[in-house]
């Protein structure tokens, strides 16, 4: 039987003979027949840069996790927004950006180029194993060496995934990054990229007793050695259009199949959120300057949700027109998202910081993000914020870490299951057994045929099985 390298091909390895800058300098990403096969790795480091983008927008695992935590619902072909069964497949950010970054790893160029691979894979480790649950980590991307890898539990991932950002984050030197398309081979921004997600990592996991020491270090750490604080030091993808145009722009090209929800639209009234202005537009076209709040009713079936879209031709598209623009930008990590997660470590007591300052800082920079102006003391008010650790501090910090990373799907569906909180009520036309919001995704059918052993051993330790309703470590009732 033909064995197939699931974990280890590349769905598109570069080899170009010049580094990139910027992604209109790409060029020809297909592999030339009559050049020499030589894998470049600045080009690999600019095609993987350029791509990672749908880990935060439109990639299934946040265009999924956005529905399930309600930012989205669907308006033509009710489907995820209904919890059809998640049953998908996760070989393909293995065959490609994972092992596209692996190369360089291999060929080590130097030690920020190798600093940087590792640090852009542990940001996709962390989305697939958030998505799935236990998944190949530590065996994975070996070659031919091991094609049937195992699958890593969850907190050996996410305990290999702080080492290897710490690694990296004490490691860098003054050698270059070559093809840097986020950060121009700035260290130093690296550096604050990746500590930033090392404190994400360590917030998601603060429910687990067993490791709350661990994620308290982490956390600490991360701070003091300096994360994202302004929203020009953010983690972002700016796209050049053309050949290389925004996800979001990609959302509405001759399709309308998504909405903000009706959850969201609600909520910011209810609190009379100016970010609103810029959540939701009333048009597909891109560059359309006109808002909407008319939030779609979420979870829907079709003919339910089309009735609504024809009775109200204004309902707000996912992000006002001119956030929707070719040349636009994907946020995958933001210094509202590191502020509010801050003020989170601060209420658990791992960092000597104010809750309240941290707090305020996260509203004021994601008012910023969205070009809304300053924050309205009536707006923030309105959130109780005590000086120690609080239920109430719990709830508005979660929701409004819920708010503040709108529109990435991974990130709300992550907020959403540790927190509980916003308390979201489940899709009325939900097709699924339980009638209950999808807490992972269900291992593909590829997995059981190729990778039985593993996948098995896997399945095992999920309490209730490989279904959408089991949980994956980090979320605790």
């Amino acid at each position: 039987m033909k064995k197939i390298y699931l974990y280890t091909i590349s769905s598109a390895l570069i080899f170009l003979g010049a580094g990139c800058n910027k992604i209109k300098d790409f060029g020809d990403v297909n592999n030339n027949p009559g050049a020499t096969v030589t894998p470049i790795p600045s080009a690999l480091l600019s095609a993987v840069e350029a791509g990672l983008g749908g880990y935060a927008s439109t990639g299934t695992e946040a265009i999924s996790g956005g529905q399930y935590a309600q930012y989205f619902t669907e308006t033509q072909y009710s489907g995820t927004s209904l919890y059809n069964l998640p049953q998908n497949s996760f070989t393909g950010n293995y065959g490609g950006n994972l092992n596209n970054l692996q190369i360089i790893v291999r060929l080590n160029p130097n030690k920020n180029m190798v600093n940087v691979a590792k640090i852009l894979q542990q940001y996709i480790f962390w989305v697939v194993t958030d998505s799935w649950g236990d998944v190949p980590y530590s065996e994975a991307l070996q070659g031919s060496a091991n094609i049937l890898p195992k699958y890593d539990t969850q907190e050996d991932i996410y305990k290999g995934m702080l080492t290897t950002l710490t690694t990296a984050i004490n490691s860098f030197d003054s050698s270059p990054i070559s093809g840097d398309l986020i950060y121009g081979g700035d260290v130093a921004s690296w550096k604050r990229m990746a500590n930033s997600l090392k404190l994400l990592i360590a917030v998601q996991m603060s429910k687990v007793s067993s490791v709350a020491s661990l994620a308290s270090a982490a956390a600490k750490e991360a701070v003091a050695s300096g994360v994202i604080i302004g929203k020009d030091q953010n983690f972002v993808i700016k796209y050049p259009g053309s050949s290389y145009k925004s996800p979001w722009w990609n959302l509405y090209n001759g399709r309308k199949d998504f909405a903000e929800s009706k959850t969201l639209t609600d909520y910011t009234a209810s609190t009379n959120d100016a970010r609103q202005a810029a959540f939701g537009g009333e048009s597909e076209q891109p560059g359309n300057l006109n808002t909407s709040s008319v939030g779609v009713p979420y979870g829907l079936a079709r003919l339910a949700v089309t009735a609504f879209t024809d009775a109200n031709p204004k309902w707000a598209r996912v992000l006002r027109g001119d956030f929707r623009l070719e040349t636009g930008t994907v946020v995958l990590i933001s210094a509202a998202e590191t502020w509010l997660a801050r003020a989170e470590a601060a209420n658990l007591g791992w960092v000597s910081e104010s809750v309240s300052d941290d707090f305020h800082k996260g509203l004021t920079e994601s008012f910023a993000q969205w070009g809304v102006g300053s924050v309205p003391e009536s707006f923030e008010s309105q959130f109780k914020i005590t000086a120690g650790p609080s239920i109430d501090n719990i709830k508005n910090l979660s929701i409004q870490r819920w708010v503040a990373s709108y529109p990435d799907g991974h990130m709300a569906w992550n907020i959403w299951r540790k927190s509980d909180y916003p308390k979201l009520t489940p899709a009325p036309d939900a097709t699924n057994a339980s009638k209950q919001i999808v807490r992972r995704f269900v291992y593909s059918t590829t997995e059981y045929s190729t990778n039985s052993a593993s996948v098995n051993a896997a399945v095992a330790r999920l309490s209730g099985g490989d279904t959408q309703d089991s949980r994956v470590w980090w979320d605790v009732k």
